[in-house]
């Protein structure tokens, strides 16, 4: 593979060029105006972002589209009790950012102002900071995805469909506060994605599997990678070509280790974000300090770990990421916070305030969200449940923070009878709601991995990468939603 590798690493590379280079600002000037506009906040920040992003679809033996974009803006907050004004634009000069400053005054002007200064800075790098579209040359990324649908098609006659996406992102982010202090941070961000479509006596199924991180294209265009990636999504396929209905009703249900971990950030993650307790929405609300899960039960928010999907070396307020535990043995411990939030409920932020882009005000969001490994033996999970479902992989869900109510779609799953793992089922749902499943939790398994790195959280119309993972669990009578007629 040739390596057109024109970045340069983080001590070399002149960020300021990427904001100031056609501006008449400067970090003198920029210290001024945000020192001015948020003298009478209670807190805030200015935003700086430049983003590259790239992406490849390759469908039914063609290359579908190919795309390449290049943004950049500010975003000014002021932050007045529990409000926020905020401004953003495009246009990075000395005039966009008076005429932001006159807007998000308006929501300071009556304010004493009592600025938080306090404010952690670290020197922490969780990921490279070269540009991964520089690091792989255009050819090379399509001939892959032209490569996956031939070697696809090859492995398998019934293969009716193939579809391939490779994206690949490069954002530097810079955050000012007053006083003359800012951080910045560099994030690349890649996603290799395979979808397969098998046909077979007039009956299509799908199978799929995705990968991405914060890292270069090096080794998702590798083949001997890429080829693991094709047959286990193939594999998946044959397996739901040879499911059956799955019945309905109460049962047993053990979820596989990783990405069924999906199910742990919808119905439980967003209902433990400090917006949702501050505000008394989330169904976890006035629960701190009490048992609301098994004791084999811990969950952790953790955006440090190395090169993860939802990893950042700080957040896009500037506070450095955490490992978080939420749940230790079974008791609520912990919110995921912002700086609004924490303020607000008198704790500490926890870096969690997330952002789509400049274009979006910080929320409290998650990063990495799993539960951590118990002491069972997956096999000896799976041979206590007598008649049961076996879920390994999901798809789709929905859930409702209030009441912590979720429905969820489950894409790979199996019969469990007798302890053994039999016929694959489709069309099954799991439905239930978050507190409820928790109590319901009575096995937690040895083997928690995280998901291979794929995820997108949507929250108030605002979509950020993150990472989700489990152990294989055992939760007892949970409502199965399925198509069988008996």
């Amino acid at each position: 593979m040739k390596n057109t590798n024109n970045s340069q690493t983080f001590e070399n590379q002149n960020t300021e060029e990427l904001f100031f280079a056609k501006s008449d600002l400067n970090n003198h000037k920029i210290d001024q105006l945000v020192s001015e506009s948020l003298k009478s906040a209670d807190d805030g920040e200015l935003y700086l972002e430049f983003s590259e992003n790239e992406s490849f679809v390759f469908d039914d033996q063609r290359l579908k589209s190919a795309s390449f974009d290049t943004s950049k803006g500010f975003g000014l907050r002021a932050i007045s009790g529990e409000s926020s004004g905020y401004a953003h634009s495009s246009d990075i000069t000395e005039a966009a950012l008076k005429k932001a400053s006159n807007t998000v005054n308006f929501i300071t002007k009556n304010n004493t102002g009592n600025f938080n200064h306090d404010f952690s800075k670290t020197n922490r790098k969780l990921y490279m900071d070269a540009n991964p579209i520089d690091t792989s040359n255009f050819e090379d990324k399509v001939n892959t995805l032209k490569c996956i649908d031939e070697y696809a098609r090859k492995k398998n006659p019934n293969v009716k469909q193939v579809s391939a996406a490779l994206n690949g992102e490069w954002q530097v982010v810079r955050i000012y506060r007053p006083g003359g202090v800012f951080v910045e941070d560099i994030r690349p961000l890649v996603r290799l994605y395979i979808s397969i479509v098998l046909e077979k006596n007039g009956r299509q199924e799908t199978g799929s599997r995705g990968s991405g991180g914060r890292t270069e294209y090096t080794s998702f265009l590798d083949s001997s990678y890429w080829k693991k990636q094709v047959d286990e999504a193939i594999g998946q396929a044959e397996i739901n070509l040879n499911s059956v209905d799955t019945p309905a009703g109460e049962m047993d249900v053990v979820l596989g280790p990783g990405y069924p971990g999906i199910l742990l950030h919808e119905a439980i993650g967003h209902g433990l974000e400090g917006d949702f307790n501050r505000k008394k929405t989330s169904a976890f609300s006035n629960l701190m300090g009490e048992q609301i899960a098994d004791k084999s039960v811990t969950v952790i928010d953790d955006g440090t770990i190395d090169s993860r999907r939802g990893s950042l070396s700080i957040d896009d307020e500037g506070t450095p990421t955490n490992k978080t535990t939420l749940i230790e043995n079974g008791i609520l411990t912990g919110y995921m916070q912002d700086r609004l939030n924490s303020r607000l409920m008198g704790m500490k932020p926890t870096g969690n305030g997330r952002r789509e882009s400049y274009a979006h005000l910080p929320m409290p969001r998650m990063t990495n969200t799993c539960m951590l490994s118990g002491d069972k033996d997956p096999e000896e999970i799976l041979k206590s449940v007598k008649n049961g479902l076996y879920a390994v992989d999901f798809g789709g869900g929905q859930v409702d923070i209030t009441s912590g109510k979720f429905v969820f779609t489950c894409t790979e799953a199996y019969k469990i009878k007798d302890g053994k793992v039999g016929e694959p089922v489709k069309g099954a749902t799991l439905i239930g709601n978050g507190p409820d499943v928790l109590k319901r939790v009575t096995m937690v398994g040895n083997d928690s991995r995280m998901d291979t790195g794929i995820g997108t959280c949507g929250k108030a119309g605002q979509g950020v990468p993150v990472g989700v993972g489990q152990p294989t669990m055992l939760i007892e009578n949970l409502t199965v939603g399925g198509t069988a007629t008996s």
